[in-house]
């Protein structure tokens, strides 16, 4: 669904109704930081499960590593 001008009009509107006008600036502020936290969380999150993916791997490698070596 696609917002047109009217809709973001209206919702402009009722925020201003609801919140004021001066507390509007610090709420989009406290927004914009939940969004960047949330960001460097999720690519945190993403790092974390790579390299414990990395590490599976390498674990399995190394056991098939072993396998693959003659019993003496």
């Amino acid at each position: 669904m696609a917002w047109g001008p009217w809709q973001i009009l209206l919702v402009i509107v009722v925020l201003v109704l609801v919140f004021g006008s001066k507390k509007l600036p610090e709420l989009a502020r406290s927004l914009g930081k939940a969004k960047g936290e949330f960001k460097r969380g999720t690519a945190e999150g993403e790092a974390l499960l790579k390299e414990e993916e990395a590490k599976a791997k390498a674990l399995e490698q190394q056991k098939e590593a072993e396998k693959a070596q003659p019993v003496a």
